[in-house]
């Protein structure tokens, strides 16, 4: 008889890896090993080349939109100036300010190296933690790397590529500032948290907490989307996490949550109360709530799901789970448990559901309040604004690989218990299939964001030269033709020349009075 392992919720005797009723059924486990190492493989290298071309493309990335504007008062004003003036005079975004100074510090350096570091930075946060969470899975056998590096490497690519606004979500920096980097500074946020967890000193602990309030008081004056979205699921984790809930023997998790959250409502009261936000508000007053604005909201919340839900590529980040689950079902819990007195251990969780199924509402509330903050500020085409998408896009994708893998894993374990090989294999064959899929969809709109993204870039660098030899001969108004990408806004195309702030603030950037179209150049 072979050796057997029984879980501890009572399943079925699950054949142990390594032991079988003969070489076949050996060879069999071993063929399907392979074969999703070969599948996670084909898709960590998609994905990564992928990423690569992404990161590669910031040394391609020209001043466009709120560039011009970020351009002159780094360089004129400083860091501290343009904090200042953000607070003052703009939006009220404090951190935003802060970090749009440091980046453009030194010119176009910034912004041409931040892709990189976002593509990185990421990348790392994710590979972390999702370690970190198998790790507390208690498993007799930690998956392949490769598999992880899939998983993390496919949903990143999804983050950047499959929207609808690939361009801002990574190459764009006023965007990436306020959409994309907040979400990455959330992750190392939680990782340092799991890590001041597992120091097991009570000086860990408290440094943890004190450094989630401080985070959070500087991500609420970074970015209200991310502190909405941020905001609802800190408060929901802290709340099943209490004590009295069962879920843990101590108050640290709540603890860091109730930090996280006082950090983020108070990021945005001073944001709310600054001069900066008071004069945006009074350029567009908001209307009052009502039954027909509301509905409204709720149209346009729809069609943003719509949109994101047209995007099939996003199933790569369910299958690409689901791979990486039927794996994690071969070594299957390890049945050790830690000493009852361990404080902050987990216990078994009394309404598994409950958590497992509460992302959700938590994810539709949180982007149908993004949603009311574009209506809002934007107007009637907010909605479609792709980059803001992010702050709970992120969140998603995340959701739809640990569902997978959960479901994989709960799969994979029937199917063996059941000693049905070929149906694992067919499973692992659809999943795969999917992922894979899902990474070669993604190299149209990298090839096209390629495209636009290096033609641009010579266009612009012929007319910046010829635009600063202009100047230093003693020009005041040269011409400048607009360049665009990314659906963004450039220079000359507002109703009148007083209101392009854009042609203003490249005005003041080249040293000159004033730009114009060229004579041949058309208005579209």
């Amino acid at each position: 008889m072979s050796r057997t392992t029984i879980s501890e919720r009572g399943e079925a005797p699950v054949p142990e890896d390594g032991a079988g009723d003969g070489t076949a059924g050996r060879a069999g486990k071993g063929g399907l090993a392979r074969a999703s190492g070969a599948v996670a493989l084909v898709v960590a290298a998609g994905s990564a080349a992928l990423l690569s071309v992404g990161a590669f493309l910031g040394l391609y990335v020209r001043p466009t939109s709120d560039d011009w504007c970020a351009l002159w008062k780094a360089r004129d004003m400083g860091v501290p100036g343009i904090t200042e003036d953000f607070y003052l005079t703009q939006n009220g975004r404090v951190t935003n300010a802060f970090l749009t100074g440091l980046v453009y510090s030194d010119g176009m350096r910034g912004p041409k190296l931040l892709p990189a570091f976002l593509v990185v930075a990421l990348g790392a946060a994710l590979f972390l933690l999702a370690r970190a969470a198998l790790r507390a899975l208690r498993l007799r056998a930690e998956p392949p790397a490769v598999l992880l590096v899939a998983a993390v490497a496919l949903v990143e690519a999804l983050v950047f590529f499959a929207g609808t606004r690939t361009y801002q979500v990574l190459l764009w920096a006023p965007a990436t500032i306020s959409h994309t980097l907040p979400g990455v500074i959330g992750l190392w946020a939680v990782l340092g948290a799991v890590l001041a967890a597992r120091a097991r000193r009570p000086w860990a602990r408290s440094a943890a907490v004190a450094t989630a309030a401080l985070t959070g008081l500087a991500c609420g004056m970074l970015s209200e989307p991310f502190s909405i979205v941020a905001g609802l699921f800190a408060a929901a984790v802290g709340i099943v996490c209490l004590p009295r809930l069962g879920r843990t023997r101590d108050r640290y998790v709540s603890t860091w949550c109730a930090a996280a959250c006082l950090g983020l409502a108070g990021g945005l009261v001073l944001l709310y109360t600054s001069p900066g936000a008071r004069w945006r508000r009074a350029q567009h007053p908001r209307e009052p709530m009502s039954f027909a604005e509301l509905g409204e909201t709720f149209h346009d919340w729809w069609r943003v799901w719509q949109t994101i839900g047209g995007q099939w590529a996003y199933a790569g980040a369910l299958a690409v789970g689901i791979l990486l689950g039927l794996t994690l079902a071969r070594s299957g819990p390890s049945g050790d448990r830690a000493p009852a007195g361990d404080a902050g251990e987990e216990r078994p969780c009394r309404t598994p559901w409950v958590a497992a199924l509460l992302p959700l509402p938590l994810l539709a509330l949180a982007s149908l309040g993004v949603t009311y903050g574009l209506r809002s500020g934007y107007g009637v085409e907010g909605w479609t604004f792709g980059r803001t998408w992010t702050n709970f896009l992120l969140p998603l994708l995340l959701l739809l690989c640990a569902y997978g893998t959960w479901g994989g894993y709960r799969l994979g374990r029937l199917l063996l218990a059941a000693e049905r090989p070929s149906a694992r294999a067919a499973a692992l064959v659809a999943a795969g299939a999917v992922a894979v899929g899902s990474t070669t969809a993604l190299v149209r709109p990298v090839y096209a964001l390629t495209t636009s993204t290096v033609v641009r870039s010579v266009a612009w660098d012929r007319q910046d030269s010829r635009i600063r030899t202009e100047a230093a001969a003693g020009a005041r108004n040269v011409a400048y033709r607009p360049l665009l990408i990314g659906g963004l806004s450039e220079p000359l195309f507002a109703s009148s020349y007083e209101r392009d702030w854009a042609a203003r603030c490249a005005a003041t950037y080249y040293g000159v009075s004033r730009i114009h179209r060229p004579a041949d150049a058309r208005r579209p």
